[in-house]
């Protein structure tokens, strides 16, 4: 039996108990309230046009449509994510408000020592959405054709290369920061405040590494401006099937993903989960998310709340190892 019929026959009973224990006055009791009751309002902790909103906008539609109420997208952005997954862990846990992030998620209580919440107790997940791969990048002009190349130039002279990111503990700093730890090198970290200045600035040849990406990277690959030594995901790309894994070109123990997922804030009725993680995996399955998200180089991930929990704890240990190892801080 499906969360939706469950909940259907549970508030018949209850309906039907009511009346049963209504005084003979005349007075019908009211039946139960039903969910959801009103729009749902999900916040994006990310602004409009990057990943997570591109995410939310894909699979909101569906998941109103599987709902029976329209699903209003809100973007809370600001200091990765926190300020979005504050108002949401603040919100009235019944199934109206709901939140969209990205791996941050997972990383932030490593790099900041007082978060507004707490991470594993405020919310409840859904389901993870996608998991999308970087690419391990080079300037099209470096040397190295290769993983075990690129290493052995790190090794050969220290602070001999160094590695682009859009700021400290980003996505991409800690995709290099697992790298690094993986292949046994130290590499230069160069932060820029952003993604775009970073991957221009690798373009251009001021810094020759990267950890970028699929989509955004694709072409600048196709056009000859980087090239791909390898994907960080846990096997080939279908858009780069030439392109080696990490563990293939020799770096085991260096898979890393970016990420969406849906959460609720804790407290929220288990029923009301069941049915928003039926209808998140029925929006999963919508010809037109199954497209856009092959196209983005992601891998649609099908489990419920409970497989969701279970790799976003993961997913903290393993940041939480990284960023200890290689004295990673927000400045």
């Amino acid at each position: 039996m499906t969360f939706p019929s469950l909940l259907t026959r549970a508030l018949a009973i209850a309906s039907v108990a009511a009346a049963a224990l209504a005084p003979a006055t005349g007075v019908r009791a009211q039946p139960a309230p039903t969910w959801p009751s009103k729009p749902v309002t999900l916040v994006v902790t990310y602004p409009p046009g990057g990943g997570a909103d591109t995410m939310a906008r894909l699979i909101a539609p569906r998941l109103g449509e599987a709902l029976g109420q329209p699903i209003v997208i809100e973007n809370r952005p600001g200091a990765g994510g926190q300020i979005g997954a504050a108002t949401v862990a603040k919100a009235t846990p019944d199934g109206h408000t709901l939140m969209l992030d990205a791996s941050s998620f997972a990383v932030n209580p490593s790099l900041y020592p007082r978060l507004p919440y707490d991470s594993e107790k405020a919310f409840r997940p859904i389901g993870v959405i996608a998991l999308f791969p970087n690419v391990l990048l080079v300037n099209a002009q470096v040397p190295a054709k290769n993983v075990a190349e690129l290493t052995a130039a790190a090794r050969a002279r220290k602070d001999s290369v160094s590695f682009a990111s859009s700021g400290n503990g980003s996505a991409q700093h800690l995709a290099g920061a697992l790298f690094e730890s993986a292949a046994k090198v130290d590499m230069v970290h160069v932060p820029y405040k952003g993604g775009g200045p970073a991957l221009n600035d690798v373009i251009g040849g001021q810094v020759p590494v990267f950890f970028g990406n699929l989509a955004s990277t694709l072409p600048h690959i196709q056009a000859g401006k980087l090239r791909a030594l390898a994907v960080t995901a846990g096997k080939r790309s279908p858009i780069l099937p030439e392109v080696p894994t990490l563990a293939e070109a020799g770096v085991p123990g260096a898979e890393v993903y970016e990420w969406n997922a849906l959460f609720a804030p804790a407290g929220t009725p288990e029923a009301v989960i069941g049915q928003l993680s039926a209808a998140l995996q029925k929006a999963l399955d919508a010809p037109e998310v199954k497209a856009r998200i092959a196209q983005l180089g992601g891998e649609i991930q099908k489990g419920g709340p409970d497989a969701a929990r279970s790799f976003i704890h993961q997913q903290m240990a393993l940041w939480a190892r990284v960023v200890k190892a290689r004295g990673i801080a927000i400045e």
